[in-house]
């Protein structure tokens, strides 16, 4: 974990005027600079950076931050590689706290991959240079349709015939390194003009290099296409410190604008189809590296994009990739996205069917694809004589898994109630079989009434705000106070926001603590807070912004000290409605146990008494 005393101190110093100057062209305007938003398609500038306040924010399309957040979201990063970035730009090295239970730090560190990142630069651009005198090559993506710009765009270079080309290329053939990043092998024979030492030759020979960069724009391995009809087709790196097939996606930068920019990112199954689709109109491409789909790809993509297209052949072995896309995806169908399957006819791939019918063709066809609730339902009752008994018990042993892989939200309820119609059985009796009818059954019995839902939803919303808005506000609320939280029903926010403060202490503020809730699981609901704080007043955001700046110092401990009053408010409220609901309850039963009785004549003076402590702040209101 990267303690918070460090993020305070690297956000001092970097300057997020510079950081966002490296991808957007801004130009001053009084106070601020302004530039064309990266977040959305607009002519006229509506994205404005702040000097004075370290953040940026769009008027148009709302994205708002400071220089982590900004390079989460324009480059794809993580968290902690956002943090690495920024703080290597101003010569800080990033301390890792011990995660509980003792464990270090996870993955390669990053000064063991630097020297790599180096090795895999140089092969890229010798590979880059040998393209433009090897005529076989050029003819060969010529005949694929490839142009000399496109080429440029993806780096697209030549591995020589021969067994030591990569000499030419470093000065220190026999450097490990060589061997690390994949680019070198070691033979089992000796060479006698290297004292008996172990030969080495070249991994990539005579092949079209395709770089795979990660998000940052680092090569970090090649693929390697071979020219004439040798085997493998296609060659790729191994696994290093760098490069894992698993989470990599091929052409996720060279695409990460064109998502955001069309609104939805198209997968398909090889390097040919991401550059050739480039060309044709559809720069959102991007490849799995000739491997299956997994979750981590799934998570990726859904950080550029809410709306994800699989494009597979359909054959056979274009269906068992899109099935096991499928799993990779079940864990990620939220409400507020989409994931859809496209199927082309056996004989095209991407390529081949845009070259052959149009760009409007296979706009059409990605328009008109699978969502991915028909596609699951359809292998669940593939193959399967619906009218039988068998048929429908074999089909809900299969659903069974692919189900409770769903998130327990809106759209797995959907799916459930498809399934029911599909198999001409109620709705609950398929709930049950497929074991998630116990989560459905309890959010509908523990449902409280409408309108005290809404007031219980409406004082946790208030509450939260107050606290992310005005973090250090918590030390005007009492222990006792705090219990109010054991009621609310996202509790789980509250117990995070409150262990992030605490741990932040007297540097904590809106700026810090967003940074480090948009590292959590939650982060896709502080979203939503964050965006409606900074949007309901402006003089309140540039107050959330800059507190520190003169004039805005009072004003800010003023209204710190108002959200302590709101936030106490909101926290007694919500102690209030439970209890009710709870007296609500036991008094709609027809009897009462004894121990039930005892704790009716309780919440019964616990509620008048915070009937009585709610009046003033009522009549304030």
């Amino acid at each position: 974990m990267i303690p918070h005393s460090f993020l305070q101190d690297l956000l001092n110093r970097v300057d997020v005027v510079e950081v966002v100057g490296r991808y957007v062209q801004l130009k001053k305007g009084g106070a601020n600079f302004m530039g064309l938003c990266p977040f959305h398609n607009e002519k006229s500038p509506s994205f404005s950076v702040s000097p004075t306040k370290q953040f940026y924010h769009c008027f148009g399309c709302g994205a708002h931050g400071t220089p982590i957040n900004f390079l989460m979201e324009h480059a794809g990063l993580t968290f902690p590689e956002a943090v690495n970035e920024l703080a290597q730009s101003v010569g800080m090295v990033v301390p890792q706290e011990p995660r509980p239970g003792g464990e270090g730090q996870d993955g390669v560190s990053w000064k063991a991959t630097t020297g790599l990142v180096d090795v895999m630069k140089s092969a890229s651009d010798y590979y880059r240079k040998a393209l433009r005198t090897a005529p076989q090559a050029i003819e060969y993506l010529k005949k694929r349709g490839l142009t000399g710009p496109i080429a440029k765009d993806f780096g697209l270079g030549y591995a020589p015939g021969g067994w030591q080309n990569l000499e030419a290329a470093f000065e220190d053939y026999r450097a490990e390194a060589l061997v690390e990043a994949g680019l070198v092998l070691v033979s089992d024979k000796t060479d006698a003009q290297q004292g008996g030492a172990a030969r080495r030759y070249d991994r990539f020979r005579d092949r079209v290099m395709f770089p795979i960069r990660n998000i940052r724009g680092q090569v970090i391995g090649f693929g390697g296409r071979v020219l004439d009809g040798g085997e493998p087709k296609y060659l790729n790196s191994p696994e290093t410190p760098l490069f894992s097939k698993g989470s990599e996606l091929y052409g996720l930068f060279e695409a990460r604008l064109a998502i955001r920019e069309k609104g939805y990112v198209l997968v398909v199954e090889g390097y040919m189809d991401v550059v050739a689709l480039a060309q044709l109109g559809f720069p959102n491409a991007v490849a799995t590296l000739g491997t299956a789909c997994t979750p981590v790809h799934v998570q990726k993509l859904m950080r550029q994009t809410d709306m994800v297209v699989f494009s597979f052949d359909g054959d056979k072995a274009g269906r068992r990739a899109a099935r096991r896309a499928l799993d990779a995806c079940l864990p990620h169908a939220a409400d507020n996205r989409t994931i859809k399957f496209l199927f082309l006819p056996a004989e095209h791939d991407p390529d081949s069917f845009v070259r052959e019918f149009g760009s409007d063709a296979f706009a059409g066809e990605v328009e008109r694809a699978l969502p991915l609730s028909q596609f699951l339902l359809n292998e669940i009752v593939a193959d399967k004589p619906l009218d039988q008994p068998e048929g429908r018990a074999k089909a809900l042993f299969e659903a069974k898994p692919l189900l409770g892989a769903l998130p327990p939200n809106a759209f797995r309820t959907q799916v459930v109630h498809m399934l029911a119609d599909r198999l001409g059985l109620p709705f609950g009796e398929v709930a049950a079989l497929c074991g998630i009818d116990g989560a459905i059954q309890r959010a509908v019995r523990d449902a409280p009434v409408k309108a005290a839902r809404r007031r219980v939803t409406g004082n946790e919303e208030r509450a939260l705000r107050n606290l992310i808005m005005y973090p250090r506000s918590i030390a005007a609320i009492g222990e006792d106070e705090w219990t109010a939280i054991a009621f609310a029903e996202r509790r789980e926010l509250f117990d995070e926001i409150l262990m992030h403060v605490r741990a932040l202490g007297e540097s904590a503020d809106f700026r810090l603590l967003s940074e480090v809730l948009r590292n959590t699981a939650n982060a896709p609901v502080y979203e939503e807070i964050f965006r409606e704080i900074l949007t309901y007043d402006e003089n309140v955001r540039d107050l959330l912004l800059a507190p520190e700046t003169e004039g805005s110092v009072e004003r800010y401990q003023d209204q710190e000290r108002m959200a302590g009053e709101e936030l106490r408010a909101a926290l007694a409220k919500l102690h209030y409605e439970a209890l009710r609901e709870r007296c609500e309850r036991l008094s709609r039963q027809s009897k009462l146990t004894t121990e039930e009785t005892t704790e009716y004549a309780d919440l019964l003076r616990q509620t008048a008494d915070l009937r009585r402590r709610l009046a003033p702040l009522a009549a304030r209101e």
